[in-house]
């Protein structure tokens, strides 16, 4: 059975959500599901903008098809050839072996990689600032490199004003129902999902994604329709605003991300003391995960919100307990830059981990220790409780609390 629903006059969404996917890209929890976003321009000529992961296949085939009323496909756009986007390519190409493929010379090779069919008898290669008219409609195509992938373009429509974002704007979750974010509370309920979703899928890019915003500066945008998630207009400015904050590694929030691990307890009694002396201190939107339980993926999100991050952990086969050198490996590989830490370390016998873990904050640039005195062995003692106020007001010093 179909599900069309229309964004404006022309344009037609064909996407379709996955609720039992618990594992985006096998690396990521998505515990709302995942959408993925199709639109398909009914002009003069008919453009359908990327396709869809396989698992939607049937839904996607019914769309397009109700969608089309029996007129061929004239272009399809290929802005991101990752398989979540393009695995229905071939397919499409069969059942319309007259339509021409619109991407960059570096998706023609990607192409060529993905699939079999004969892409050089019907690629448009298309260039920076260079467009396709439709009918009423002119797309302008521009480039945007590593935003996350190298052959990655977005496609700005000129008449409707709709900026076809690829996977800049998207977020994590299913869509249910509701396809544009001022028809539900999208600060409160999306936005977590969304930097969730920017900072471990595009974050490591932050330059990449600074040019693109700078091109993005010059068009009049009125909705952004992404491969993911919501259909944005009435936080356009907001979440423009969140991607310059993103991209540049500056803290969202002066607050603080307590991220450790404890293997009987002694670690995270010492900072959940912590975490009440800050809030005593008038330290606000605290968050404290525990790294072996929580994934990765959610402790990155808080550690490009806030500006101070503590790590609390213990020496474990004389190195960095595992599951805390897993979090250290995930801020280095996405390049988180520009904070402030305290170190914790513990250690039954021989506490090494603190200067290992400063060895791996050192990678990221403007990193800045601003304590790493705390050495716990075991279990705080009362003794140390005067080291741990200290800890507090430094960091109500660097808050400028």
């Amino acid at each position: 059975m179909h599900n069309i629903r229309k964004i404006t006059d022309d344009i037609i969404y064909l996407g379709c959500s996955d609720r039992r996917l618990a594992l985006f890209e096998s690396a990521y929890p998505v515990k709302d599901g995942m959408s993925y976003n199709s639109y398909l321009i009914k002009d003069e000529k008919t453009v359908l903008m990327d396709t869809v992961d396989k698992v939607c296949a049937e839904q996607f085939y019914e769309n397009l098809d109700e969608t089309l009323q029996g007129r061929g496909l004239d272009y399809i756009v290929v802005q991101h050839m990752e398989p979540d986007h393009c695995a229905l390519l071939q397919e499409v190409v069969k059942n319309h072996p007259n339509v021409k493929i619109v991407c960059s010379q570096k998706t023609v090779n990607m192409i060529k990689q993905f699939f079999t069919f004969d892409i050089d008898s019907r690629v448009m290669v298309v260039k920076e600032g260079e467009t396709l008219k439709t009918g009423r409609h002119e797309l302008k195509f521009i480039m945007a490199p590593m935003v996350h992938w190298p052959e990655v373009m977005v496609t700005y429509d000129m008449k409707d004003k709709v900026l076809f974002s690829a996977d800049a704007f998207g977020s994590f979750g299913a869509i249910n129902g509701n396809l544009f974010d001022d028809e539900v509370n999208w600060e409160r309920d999306y936005l977590d999902e969304a930097r969730r979703y920017y900072t471990n899928i595009v974050g490591k890019y932050g330059l990449q994604v600074q040019m693109l915003l700078k091109k993005a500066s010059a068009l009049d945008i009125k909705l952004i329709c992404p491969l993911h998630g919501l259909m944005i207009k009435q936080n356009i400015s907001l979440f423009v605003k969140k991607y310059d904050k993103w991209s540049t590694y500056t803290p969202e929030d002066k607050s603080v991300l307590i991220a450790y691990s404890s293997v009987y307890g002694g670690t995270e009694s010492a900072v959940s003391l912590l975490a009440s002396k800050l809030a005593d201190k008038g330290v606000k939107n605290i968050k404290m995960y525990d790294v072996s339980v929580t994934h990765p993926s959610f402790v990155l999100a808080e550690a490009f919100r806030c500006s101070d991050i503590v790590l609390a952990t213990t020496t474990y086969n004389a190195g960095i307990f595992e599951s805390m050198e897993t979090f250290l490996h995930t801020l280095v590989s996405h390049n988180l830059q520009n904070r402030k830490y305290v170190i914790i370390q513990n250690g039954s016998w021989a506490p090494n981990c603190g200067t290992l873990i400063k060895e791996m904050l050192e990678k990221l640039k403007g990193t800045e220790i601003l304590d790493d005195s705390i050495c716990i062995k075991s279990t705080l003692k009362p003794e140390q409780i005067a080291e741990m106020d200290n800890v507090v007001n430094t960091i109500a010093k660097s808050l400028g609390i």
